[in-house]
């Protein structure tokens, strides 16, 4: 990938000095540029876990001679990850795997915070791992079989995927991809975003697979039925917010639950954050219960109509619903 011209062009030069001086190859590929994985004369398998930490906040115009050398200072390094953008300045954030888990803790306690350069702390911490990837909007008539062969032809390190029937975005698919490592997967969503994948659905998104959905999820899989038709029991499918009973009635019952349980009237928060043209639009909710440690969140789906509840109404509903469910009440 060429670099353009005239941009940065000091630390470039300074750049690839280095790495003649050094020896050092750097591989760039698919947005981010690779050092090691495994570095040379590395005998024996990868490292154990937790050896990988995240860095952030770094200049766009600092580039391996400069942070190779400085994290290799508190431990020896596997692999190092630049992520880079299309003009050779980087995207402000890498990825340092070292070889034992103490090391990655040394580059941690280090560097969290440490200024790279005056006024430029950056930030340190360990890798998250991310693994699984959520896409949704995908056409109905797309089938398993379908959606295995194209992620082969379009991503590496595909693991298993899972494909759902949308409950709340109808008519449409979601799928769950669950990769080899963190890398493959975000490779994976970075290509799946990027590349002409039209036929699996205008509306197709990809993010990753957060902790609360994947506990629906699994929910969902040990009781397969709708919650809209079994009583509102199951918080993996919550009801379409457009079949729900009154905001009223609804926050009626929750406030009189919460005082059961000692707690004050809940407050509700929320957003739009994605609007389909079919007329769905994704709300997400928070919700802050007086006397509860914690604020509850999430995502639903409301159907836009031009009477009755608006749209910020139902996301409240579905809130309440998921709530009151939570508190083992139903309806």
């Amino acid at each position: 990938q060429m670099w353009t011209n005239g941009i940065n062009e000091a630390s470039k030069m300074a750049l690839l000095a280095w790495e003649k001086e050094t020896g050092i190859e750097l591989v760039q590929i698919n947005g981010q540029r690779r050092y090691g994985g495994p570095p040379p004369g590395w005998v024996g398998g990868p490292p154990p876990a937790d050896t990988e930490v995240y860095i952030a906040r770094l200049p766009q115009d600092m580039y391996e001679n400069t942070l190779i050398p400085l994290f290799q200072s508190v431990g020896k390094l596997y692999e190092f990850r630049l992520m880079m953008t299309f003009s050779g300045l980087n995207r402000g954030f890498a990825y340092a795997r070292y070889t034992s888990p103490q090391d990655a803790r040394n580059a941690i306690a280090t560097f969290h915070g440490f200024q790279v350069r005056k006024g430029c702390a950056i930030v340190v911490c360990r890798s998250t791992q991310k693994r699984e990837l959520i896409v949704t909007g995908l056409d109905m008539s797309v089938s398993q079989q379908e959606l295995e062969a194209m992620l082969q032809m379009v991503t590496e390190g595909i693991r298993s995927v899972s494909l759902h029937a949308s409950p709340c975005q109808r008519p449409a698919k979601f799928a769950v991809l669950k990769y080899r490592s963190h890398e493959t997967a975000a490779l994976a969503k970075k290509a799946l975003m990027e590349g002409n994948l039209r036929l699996w659905g205008a509306g197709m998104r990809v993010d990753w697979l957060d902790p609360q959905m994947k506990q629906k999820l699994q929910l969902w899989e040990e009781e397969p039925s709708s919650s809209w038709v079994h009583g509102g029991k199951n918080l993996a499918v919550p009801r379409p917010a457009a079949l729900l009973p009154s905001l009223q009635d609804m926050l009626e019952h929750l406030r009189i639950l919460c005082l059961r349980h000692h707690l004050r009237t809940p407050l509700f928060i929320t957003k739009c954050v994605q609007v389909n043209a079919d007329g769905w639009q994704r709300f997400w909710y928070q919700v802050v219960i007086p006397g509860c440690r914690v604020p509850i969140s999430g995502y639903t789906w409301v159907l836009k109509d031009k009477e009755g509840q608006n749209e910020h109404e139902k996301a409240k509903v579905a809130a309440a619903l998921h709530i009151l469910q939570m508190l083992g009440e139903s309806l």
